[in-house]
């Protein structure tokens, strides 16, 4: 997994698939965006990211509170559907 994570394309083509798989089992997507902000959550604490777009994510995060994470966490579930 961390060769797809210094890719920012690479991430949300990785991201949107998972996204889709997850739609197509039935997952809603208030579930998606919630695990979406759990994942976020473990790679803020255990990944230096690879590139300055996920840098900027992960600075976003950090300053953020818990809604905006929230609010992050949807969006990029967005723009990886956007990516599938």
């Amino acid at each position: 997994m961390s060769s797809v994570i210094k890719n920012f394309d690479s991430w949300k083509k990785f991201l949107g698939e998972r996204v889709v798989q997850a739609e197509k089992a039935g997952m809603t997507e208030d579930t998606i965006s919630q695990l979406a902000y759990e994942i976020g959550d473990f790679l803020d604490e255990k990944i230096d990211p690879q590139n300055a777009s996920n840098r900027a994510i992960k600075e976003l995060w950090d300053v953020g509170s818990e809604e905006e994470r929230r609010v992050i966490a949807r969006l990029m579930v967005k723009l990886a559907k956007h990516n599938a």
